[in-house]
């Protein structure tokens, strides 16, 4: 009887275990090239701040919301953690490293190389997302 006790318990923790690991995403290893490139886009360029919400409100708000909170129209149906934007740990990466993400994707995040081909429009919307910021 105590091992079947013992042996019960271990199963419920291991199911515990394994679902927690489920949930858990994986870090996002960005190369290291990206980690240190540098935005080519003028952020005091009107026009381009201009166009770089517009692309963000089309390609990104369902998702990541309009003000980039993780609250999207599309976001319940997603896995994952769709990030905060506002937040200091997004703020903190680099301009390369959100551009990386945004060109590759990953798992329910889409790459965005078709949907917005032009590399200065991808900037643009890289752009945008530091202006999200609390």
């Amino acid at each position: 009887m105590k091992n079947l006790k013992l042996l019960s318990a271990l199963a419920i923790l291991s199911l515990v275990l394994l679902s927690f690991t489920v949930y858990v995403q994986k870090k996002w290893e960005v190369p290291a090239k990206y980690k240190t490139m540098k935005n080519p886009s003028d952020l005091k360029d009107k026009d381009g701040a201009a166009e770089g919400k517009a692309l963000y409100a089309k390609q990104c708000s369902s998702c990541h919301g309009k003000k980039g909170l993780g609250d999207g129209s599309k976001a319940p149906d997603l896995k994952g953690d769709l990030g905060d934007f506002s937040s200091a740990a997004s703020q903190n990466q680099t301009d390369g490293e959100i551009f990386y993400k945004m060109t590759e994707g990953r798992d329910d995040m889409p790459s965005f190389k078709k949907k917005i081909p032009n590399e200065e429009d991808r900037w643009l919307v890289v752009n945008y997302v530091r202006t999200l910021k609390k």
